[in-house]
């Protein structure tokens, strides 16, 4: 018996024109089909994937939750067919889509502020941002490139380093006056410790406490009645008094010269950095033109220190 050839990506077409436009006549009219003919692909497409994807009636038309899941990949595919054709037809000139993953950090104090000049420089471009501090399977998440900070675990990736910066531990002086002000590892027993609500490589505040060689600080936990998910809410919520916070020097350098935030153990600090890359799916094959633009520009101009 022959095989019958399906054109699934016209199905997926139609379908989202489906979604799109409310139900089978509207998108028939959108695609000069007849409403049967609409209605009987739709019909052949849950045949072929065993699920149905549409709730028919005369008065309303909904999606299925198998429906709804089935449209988000939709979308994902014919963008990336879109994105795959507008690439082979430009060459070398970086064109397409990008989606970037950064710890909020950096997206809000490095990464926002450029954006207008990337985009400058490169108009046939388009970013997809998403800030989360947690690290994510860039495969699994459908990402280009992700900016992480701290040390990299060995893995399939490739990296480009975006400099290093201090860590400091912060507090607002209102804070400060009401509490206190550390001054040696011991003090903090009585301090809120404002820390993240997820496990990380150095999971605590390395402290030098003069008895220590320098190279072996000892690992404070950062426990406390307030946990958060990025280093920026933690930034906020040192700023409103929450507690003491241990924080990339970049992201709080403007906070602690208008006075909004104050350093404290200084001579506790072990003097350690904290790096931040750029990573990538890089290795076995090219990089796209339009990701190795992002990746040159990050490492031009997105640097910590």
């Amino acid at each position: 018996m022959a095989r019958v050839e399906v054109n699934r990506s016209g199905e997926m077409e139609v379908f989202a024109d489906v979604v799109e436009q409310g139900g089978f006549s509207a998108a028939a009219r959108a695609r000069r089909m007849t409403p049967s003919a609409v209605s009987k692909l739709i019909a052949r497409l849950e045949s072929r994937l065993g699920a149905r994807l549409v709730n028919r009636s005369t008065r309303r038309f909904q999606l299925t939750p198998e429906g709804s899941a089935f449209y988000d990949s939709v979308k994902r595919i014919l963008a990336d067919i879109d994105e795959a054709e507008r690439s082979a037809f430009s060459g070398e000139r970086p064109v397409g889509r990008i989606r970037l993953n950064t710890s909020a950090s950096y997206g809000n104090h490095v990464l926002a502020p450029l954006v207008g000049a990337f985009l400058a420089r490169y108009p046939d471009v388009q970013l997809d941002i998403a800030q989360t501090d947690v690290v994510i399977d860039l495969l699994a998440e459908r990402t280009d490139v992700a900016v992480r900070a701290g040390p990299l675990k060995s893995s399939s990736l490739v990296a480009r380093k975006l400099g290093e910066t201090p860590m400091l531990i912060v507090a607002a002086p209102a804070y400060l006056a009401r509490f206190g002000t550390p001054k040696t590892a011991p003090d903090l027993a009585r301090h809120n410790r404002l820390g993240f609500s997820y496990t990380r490589l150095v999971d605590g505040w390395p402290l030098s406490d003069g008895m220590a060689p320098p190279d072996a600080p000892q690992i404070v936990p950062a426990i406390g009645r307030v946990q958060a998910s990025d280093g920026e809410a933690l930034r906020h919520l040192a700023i409103g008094g929450a507690g003491l916070a241990r924080l990339a020097a970049f992201t709080i350098r403007d906070d602690i010269a208008a006075g909004r935030l104050q350093t404290v153990m200084e001579d506790c600090n072990p003097g350690d950095r904290e790096a931040f890359h750029a990573i990538y799916v890089g290795q076995g094959g090219p990089v796209p033109t339009r990701v190795r633009a992002l990746l040159d520009f990050l490492a031009e101009h997105g640097r910590v220190s």
